[in-house]
């Protein structure tokens, strides 16, 4: 989120978590923390692609 990488990252109490890209963009829903290490592996691999596209 710092890095405008992921808008937002709430944990619901069911052990859900919600996701936003950008404020405009759906609600994800992300069932647990496989799902959500997915995603930051996702995000991880798209910053080392765009990196090296722009070297």
């Amino acid at each position: 989120m710092r890095h405008q990488l992921l808008h937002a990252a709430v944990l619901a109490p069911n052990g859900q978590w919600l996701t936003q890209d950008r404020p405009e963009s759906p609600v994800r829903v992300l069932d647990g923390p496989a799902a959500m290490v997915e995603l930051a592996a996702g995000i991880q691999h798209r910053i080392r692609n765009t990196r090296y596209r722009t070297r």
